[in-house]
């Protein structure tokens, strides 16, 4: 069968979670179904190592959609005519835009509805695009695969979807993500924090990231504690990052704070390993992939006690009220003063983590690819 993927969030050295989703999962499936001819549509040029085989057939469909107005462009206009052209079965979303102008059974993977939940957190046209189209697109999907029961039931509630409609393939974590030695773990501390433990975010900065609360608790957590502890910040800014800016500016500890930008898996595996606790407590999460990847680090988790989170950190995490700035400076309190408290976490995470996997996402999502093919 022809079939038709969205691969536009493939962009080399800028993958975030949908775009990670993309790549591991496309990269097992292709290799796996060589009987099947895959078109990767992309809105840009592309890097060669996203051909993961010989049956990936890449089409470059201009302009880049990366605006409202292009968006609408390239999914009702450009993408049709694509579809027409290589007659294709089925097209594949992975970042769940779908076009309503074509007939080719389509399957969308939408991660999370949380511009549903918290619009304002989006740009005006942003929001405007996503509340039109999205529920449009939930409807018209043949089938719609989520990354976790939270979003499942969320999106069935919210769009009027029968559950039945709506597949599961939790996000995996790579396996580049593993422990390091303690003389690696030294070794880092020494390069990023002149020695000093530190708490560990990543994650986009968007609003929902939860940022600026982090900032102040880690305010709270050193008045607190009187420790040298610092507070390490991996991710590229998305938009809305005003928050964030002023809680940094008004930190007393700002110097105690550093922001790393992207970090590529080789380098953000040691970040991980190294630090005293991962601290992710976004307010709004489909998944949460930045929990699994710890927990493969065997590195301790506090994560936010809503949404998706308490599904994918189980037992393994200590959690804390996203919108509470004393709750999360509480969780770091704890995590920085029991090490018996994080080598339990850690613990339990070796046995949590087993159930996400990059192998098993890909083979969940090939079992709905064959529901809508042959259905």
């Amino acid at each position: 069968m022809n079939i038709a993927v969205n691969t536009r969030l493939l962009l080399k050295g800028k993958l975030e979670g949908i775009g990670w989703y993309t790549f591991e999962t496309f990269r097992r499936i292709t290799i796996s179904h060589p009987e099947h001819q895959f078109f990767f549509i992309f809105d840009r040029p592309y890097d060669n190592s996203f051909i993961f085989s010989d049956n990936v057939y890449p089409i470059i469909a201009k302009p880049k959609a990366r605006h409202p107005f292009l968006f609408y462009w390239w999914f009702e206009k450009v993408i049709p005519k694509i579809l027409k052209k290589i007659k294709a079965d089925i097209f594949i979303s992975p970042d769940g835009y779908l076009s309503l102008k074509t007939d080719v059974k389509s399957l969308a993977v939408i991660h999370d509805i949380n511009f549903m939940h918290y619009p304002k957190d989006f740009p005006f046209l942003i929001r405007k695009y996503y509340h039109h189209f999205f529920p449009r697109f939930a409807q018209r999907a043949k089938r719609i695969v989520t990354v976790s029961e939270f979003s499942r039931h969320d999106i069935s509630k919210t769009f009027g979807i029968h559950p039945d409609k709506i597949g599961l393939s939790y996000n995996g974590a790579n396996s580049i993500y593993k422990p390091i030695s303690n003389q690696e773990k030294e070794e880092i501390k020494k390069n990023i924090t002149t020695g000093n433990d530190y708490f560990l975010f990543v994650g986009a900065l968007s609003p929902r990231k939860n940022v600026a609360r982090l900032l102040c608790a880690f305010e709270q957590f050193r008045n607190k504690t009187q420790s040298a502890i610092k507070l390490v910040i991996v991710g590229e800014k998305m938009f809305k990052t005003h928050d964030i800016k002023n809680a940094y500016r008004q930190s007393k500890f700002k110097n105690d704070i550093i922001f790393t930008g992207r970090l590529l898996p080789e380098e953000l595996r040691k970040f991980y390993a190294a630090s005293l606790a991962l601290v992710f407590v976004p307010y709004f999460e489909g998944f949460g992939i930045p929990i699994a990847e710890a927990m493969y680090c065997e590195t301790a988790v506090i994560t936010a006690n809503v949404t998706s989170m308490p599904e994918v950190a189980g037992d393994a995490a200590l959690y804390a009220d996203p919108f509470s700035v004393d709750s999360i400076a509480d969780a770091m309190y704890k995590m920085y003063s029991d090490p018996e408290l994080r080598t339990s976490l850690i613990e339990k995470g070796k046995i949590q983590k087993n159930l996400f996997s990059w192998d098993k996402t890909a083979e969940d999502l090939w079992k709905n690819i064959e529901k809508v093919m042959y259905e």
